[in-house]
């Protein structure tokens, strides 16, 4: 089985110029970190319902008995903490992004000084 590097994966990112909303670079990472949190959040939440209605609905499991449920195996500790990573990653992803360009700066010197004289 190959190899899946998430953080290489997650700093996939589209062409041209990012937007940006906020005068403080700060703030906007805040901003893409949380949005990504919640769209994460978002679609599990939505998976999550439909599973357990699913589930309670052909009696195969009351949302009690799932809200009581501990991992059985090291091997099912490993598989949770594998998507922890990968989502820490994509949640992530502007931070990781932001390192690679200060490595590899896409900007001249001038324009790299232009924008911290804009700040």
């Amino acid at each position: 089985m190959q190899e899946i590097d998430y953080i290489q994966l997650a700093s996939n990112k589209a062409k041209g110029k990012r937007p940006y909303f906020f005068n403080d670079p700060a703030v906007e990472r805040v901003l893409n970190i949380t949005m990504a949190v919640a769209s994460e959040l978002a679609v599990a939440r939505e998976r999550v319902d439909t599973l357990e209605r699913l589930l309670e609905a052909k009696g195969i499991l009351s949302r009690e008995e799932i809200e009581r449920y501990i991992p059985s195996s090291k091997e099912i500790e490993t598989q949770r903490q594998t998507w922890h990573s990968e989502y820490i990653s994509r949640v992530l992803r502007i931070v990781q992004q932001e390192m690679e360009q200060l490595q590899n700066p896409d900007k001249t010197l001038e324009e790299i000084a232009d924008d911290i004289d804009q700040m």
